[in-house]
């Protein structure tokens, strides 16, 4: 059955931190949050979904670091709406050194069902660079808690971190695999006000080009497809309270996800992994019909280069 959030917005409640990379209190444009707003909220969210399973979703912020009694505050209005059966279970997104034994009981009390970890990377220098406030060993403890109290635990990573390499970005891809059921990859972007926009406007950070945001993005994506670890998003959008004008350099609009996708599927006609036969000059690859536009590309890019590198008339054709 399909699946729907009910987004409920914490904006950096709960998170001491400024990573270089974010500001919340800038990008999202909010500076407090409102608790007698929450419940008005998830009702207008509901009134938008149908025929699916639910579930009501704290995000923005490190949900677990807040205080205990706004936490459970917001849990009992959640499970209100579940016991009604207007809801099904309870999505949470928060930081690895805020999961402990006593966290996941209060979470397991309230039908938290999936938690939302923000690793970002497994690499301990790019964690400080990036001042993240804990080490690669927090996260790898915290997904282990996680995994083994049966929550479903998506690990949340970002590609083109400042200090941060391919080779990096693939090995948090591959110690996410060890313990999560689902993925969000997240390609940088410099939003104004940020450490990471100082460095960026200093010279001290390039952000990697459109090109090499498809292909790390698509190495990780790879990574997790091979693992049988669902990609339920790539990259950032409006929806979740971010603000595009805000943006000074990075790959920020929804495109990003198709073009990831899209060079993951010209990889596997490149390897042959999808079948395809030769006759008469032509390569005939024949591809699942929902992803069809991905394996033809925008503009029919995948097609064009195909037919470069093998010399043939391409054709890719559903099945």
């Amino acid at each position: 059955m399909k699946h729907a959030n009910i987004p409920v917005f914490v904006p950096h409640v709960g998170c001491p931190n400024d990573c270089v990379f974010c500001n919340q209190r800038t990008i999202s444009g909010k500076t407090d949050f409102r608790i007698e707003k929450v419940r008005e909220e998830i009702e207008e969210a509901l009134k938008t979904v149908v025929s699916c399973v639910r579930q009501i979703a704290f995000f923005g912020g490190s949900f677990t670091g807040i205080e205990r009694s706004l936490m459970t505050q917001l849990l009992e209005i959640a499970n209100e709406y579940i016991e009604k059966g207007l809801a099904d279970s309870v999505r949470l997104s928060t930081r690895p050194d805020y999961i402990d034994g006593e966290i996941l009981d209060i979470l397991e009390q309230y039908k938290v069902k999936s938690i939302e970890l923000g690793i970002q990377s497994m690499n301990d220098r790019v964690l400080a660079m990036n001042k993240r406030g804990h080490t690669a060993e927090a996260s790898r403890r915290a997904m282990e808690l996680i995994s083994k109290r049966g929550f479903g635990l998506t690990g949340q990573m970002m590609t083109g971190m400042y200090g941060s390499s391919p080779e990096d970005e693939v090995m948090t891809a591959e110690e996410i695999c060890k313990y999560a059921d689902s993925a969000r990859i997240y390609p940088t972007v410099t939003f104004k006000d940020t450490q990471l926009a100082n460095l960026y406007e200093k010279g001290d950070y390039s952000p990697p080009s459109l090109e090499e945001t498809v292909e790390r993005g698509s190495a990780v994506y790879r990574i997790f497809k091979e693992k049988g670890v669902d990609v339920i998003r790539i990259g950032l959008q409006s929806g979740e309270g971010l603000h595009s004008d805000k943006v000074i350099a990075g790959e920020y609009h929804d495109a990003i996800g198709e073009l990831i996708l899209s060079r993951v599927c010209l990889d596997e006609m490149r390897e042959r992994r999808i079948p395809v036969e030769f006759s008469n000059g032509t390569a005939t690859f024949s591809v699942p019909k929902k992803l069809l536009s991905q394996y033809i590309g925008q503009r029919r890019k995948n097609v064009n280069i195909l037919e470069k590198e093998l010399g043939l008339k391409v054709r890719i054709i559903p099945i």
